[in-house]
């Protein structure tokens, strides 16, 4: 096989209490690359649409490239390969739009390699196209999107990463303001200490979630979805914020929050007619604020990035 076209889907990251430790997968929207091995050992960027003709085409600098040249290095390889991105992911979205695009990636070369790698072990290279696109190889991202689910990464040095067995009778709904903001500026605005009090808090919150989500219990995921680390600075760049889990608890959903580092948000539901609603009520609420949203509701995707085709 000479090309292969592989889907990495969006992510939700943090899940509010879970910052940096803590992401899903979605079903869509998501990015494809198209890999096509050549007869030398050249690796190009050949096309990228879909991105307004804002992503680099240098090699370190695309995350796509990045973790591409990070695998080959890995695994001894000189294979020269030709990239074509197609992102459907906004930039600066909140949505893992730098993570898709390594991951898919990854599952491309990665097969067309005889997937010689584990999907863990895939893990990081993506994160090491992370830290080119926003300064941290954190994992929240790629963690999910290369092994869908619900994800732990519950320490970093060593890597341990912890796929959750979660409840799949779950719904998320994303909400993207046509805004874009940038993960390096909304992670400078982060506290660099934390009282002891917020850090009980959120200790309190993430083990709740968790247990939430495995047993599963709605209530108790509900009352779990709060941030006291990261929300209350972020959520200065996103209009109408405050607002925003009065509407959803309104409309039946169990709570949302800040998509990774904004400006999406993301609510989790227990129906598909729950997570249309609380989808509808946030649209209406940007709206107010004089901001266009695009809404998606789907399950949680349980099988991470996929294979498209081959030639």
């Amino acid at each position: 096989m000479k090309s292969i076209s592989a889907f990495a889907p969006a992510t939700v990251a943090n899940v509010c209490c879970g910052f940096d430790i803590l992401g899903f997968a979605v079903d869509f929207p998501g990015d494809e690359v198209k890999l096509t091995l050549r007869e030398d050992s050249e690796i190009n960027i050949t096309s990228i649409t879909g991105d307004e003709g804002k992503l680099p085409y240098e090699l370190e600098r695309n995350t796509a490239s990045v973790a591409v040249i990070s695998y080959l290095k890995a695994i001894g390889s000189s294979q020269g390969v030709d990239i074509e991105l197609r992102k459907n992911l906004p930039l600066g979205s909140g949505m893992g739009s730098s993570a898709a695009s390594g991951v898919a990636a990854l599952i491309a070369i990665n097969h067309l390699m005889g997937n010689p790698l584990t999907r863990e072990q895939l893990v990081p290279h993506a994160m090491e196209a992370e830290r080119i696109a926003c300064g941290a190889a954190h994992a929240d991202n790629v963690a999910p999107s290369l092994l869908g689910g619900f994800v732990l990464v519950r320490e970093y040095s060593p890597l341990d990463i912890i796929k959750v067995d979660a409840t799949e009778k779950i719904y998320c709904t994303l909400i993207h303001p046509h805004l874009e903001l940038k993960t390096e500026d909304s992670r400078r605005v982060l506290r660099q200490t934390l009282p002891l009090k917020d850090a009980i808090i959120q200790s309190g919150n993430i083990a709740g979630l968790m247990i939430g989500l495995t047993k599963p219990d709605y209530s108790l995921i509900s009352r779990s979805l709060k941030d006291v680390i990261a929300e209350p600075t972020r959520s200065v760049f996103i209009p109408g914020f405050s607002n925003l889990r009065k509407i959803v608890l309104d409309a039946g959903a169990l709570g949302c929050g800040i998509s990774g580092s904004g400006p999406t948000i993301f609510a989790l539901s227990e129906t598909n007619e729950q997570a249309v609603a609380a989808g509808e009520a946030i649209q209406l609420e940007f709206l107010k604020h004089h901001l266009k949203s695009d809404v998606f509701v789907s399950k949680v995707n349980q099988e991470g990035a996929r294979i498209l085709k081959g030639e």
